[in-house]
Parts: C-alpha cells; structure tokens; sequence
C-alpha cells in the first residue's frame, strides 16, 4: 500500500503545481469579478477595433500603390478595368 501512496501523492503533487501553472484560481476570480471581466473585454474589443482599421488603412494604401504603378505600366486589361472601376466610382458619386 505504501508504494502506491507514494506515487499517488507524487501524482497529486504534479497535478496541483500544474494547476497552478495555469493559474486557475485567477481565471476563477476573473469570472467572478464582473465589472473587472467586462472592463477587460471592452479594452480587448477596443483594440481589436483600432488593430483592424490601422490594418486596413495599411492594406489598402498598399492595393492602392500597387494599381497606381498598374496604371503606369498601361497595361491593356488592366488599365481598361481599373478605367471602369473609375468610371463606375465617378457616377456613383
């Protein structure tokens, strides 16, 4: 009985430092604390909301640059959709 009390007590030792690795206690409390969840939450969205447009602007800029020098290059197939793409914009407008 002894041998299996030791590897029982040494299987419960990893398990409770592994539970504390992941700090549940604190995701505990986190959930119990709902103003501090929700304020964490709306500060999370909130960047996640800037991140995105900072993203887009950049990708865009870059699409843009990129049908820039298309344009430059006339390339026929090209140059003539990007010219509809602008004339479809323009009478939109």
């Amino acid at each position: 009985m002894s041998i299996f009390h030791s590897k029982l007590e040494k299987k419960i030792d990893k398990l409770s430092q592994k539970i504390e690795m992941i700090k549940i206690n604190e995701y505990v409390l986190l959930m119990q604390d709902t103003k501090k969840l929700l304020w964490k939450n709306f500060l999370a969205g909130i960047s996640r909301g800037i991140g995105s447009a900072i993203g887009f602007t950049i990708l865009g800029a870059i699409v843009l640059l990129i049908l820039r020098k298309l344009v430059l290059l006339n390339i026929p197939v090209i140059g003539n959709f990007i010219k509809d793409i602008i004339e479809i914009v323009e009478q939109r407008k």
